[in-house]
């Protein structure tokens, strides 16, 4: 299993929320999601230490125009699991607002595109995945502690 980062102080806590943080999230995402696509998932679908990454599809809310978003996720069988952590930041991320309006998403990893439909994970669900998602990517763990929301844990079915 690998290890979680160092947890950041209060300052980097601070501007982990600031508008060029999430101004690098956006468009390191964007790279991410040009890079997996171009490749068809051969290149940019890892994350650090080697943790799993895919393309979630949403509609925007407002636009009603298709959003992609790279994110790490836990498949099992059809059933995909995403976390809305945005990397512990105090709001949750456009693409999670996105699938509250619309829960019809697809998602595709580089051994293929599901069509899914998003709800959020029951509180007994909750219990059970987050043991299993913080042995996938151990920062998890770290991201709760940073935000007092109450970060979303994703069930993604067909």
């Amino acid at each position: 299993m690998a290890e979680a980062s160092r947890p950041l102080s209060p300052k980097q806590i601070q501007s982990l929320n600031s508008a060029k943080v999430g101004t690098a999230i956006k468009w390191m995402s964007k790279a991410q999601t040009w890079i997996f696509k171009k490749s068809n998932g051969k290149l940019g679908n890892t994350f650090l230490r080697g943790t799993e990454v895919g393309i979630l599809t949403t509609t925007g809310r407002k636009s009603g125009e298709p959003r992609d978003s790279p994110l790490l996720f836990l498949q099992e069988g059809e059933r995909i699991v995403l976390v809305a952590s945005q990397g512990g930041r105090a709001t949750d991320p456009m693409w999670y607002l996105n699938l509250k309006a619309n829960p019809r998403i697809t998602f595709q990893t580089k051994r293929g595109r599901y069509a899914l439909t998003a709800r959020d994970a029951t509180d007994a669900e909750r219990d059970e995945y987050w043991p299993k998602l913080d042995a996938m990517y151990p920062d998890f763990a770290n991201y709760r502690s940073y935000t007092d929301r109450k970060i979303p844990i994703v069930i993604c079915d067909p």
